[in-house]
């Protein structure tokens, strides 16, 4: 969960962020993807956090939006590469076109990112995982991107699915 020096997406400048821009430099142009995904009308979010934390030494980003969150099947659509079903909704029109928005965007920021994400229902939560760094410890010849998926029961209880 972001702290209180999480910024809310309003206060991020979105015209000056847009990664249709050619004027960005890294590490700029890699969190403009993040955001502009947030802002995207499939997503709908309001509020998008940025963090810094350490975790065993490590510098770590945390990124998080109030978006309309992730089933299963849309979780595996976005970490899969070169896959897009972006849309106009209600005349808005998506930024992404391609499908490989998040997928860059985050590797350019570090070499793993996990997802936790609920699905807009909130029967389900997925975590999924775009690693190169377990990529490299498998010596794995193709790339697979692990997805857990979690049904939400009551009083707090979650079935592995």
């Amino acid at each position: 969960m972001a702290s209180q020096r999480g910024v809310p997406i309003s206060k991020l400048c979105p015209k000056f962020l847009h990664t249709n821009s050619t004027s960005h430099t890294w590490p700029f142009s890699a969190i403009a993807e993040l955001i502009d995904n947030a802002y995207d009308p499939d997503v709908n979010a309001k509020q998008f956090w940025i963090d810094k934390t350490q975790i065993k030494e490590q510098d770590c980003l945390i990124f998080m939006d109030n978006g309309n969150g992730l089933d299963y099947e849309r979780m595996h659509k976005m970490l899969s590469f070169g896959y897009s079903d972006k849309r106009v909704i209600n005349g808005k029109h998506p930024i992404g076109l391609y499908g490989n928005g998040f997928k860059s965007g985050s590797m350019r920021l570090g070499k793993d990112a996990i997802v936790f994400s609920k699905s807009q229902d909130g029967d389900t939560m997925q975590v999924g995982m775009l690693s190169q760094s377990y990529l490299a410890q498998i010596k794995a010849d193709e790339i697979i991107v692990p997805i857990i998926s979690f049904q939400c029961l009551p009083h707090s209880q979650y079935i592995l699915l």
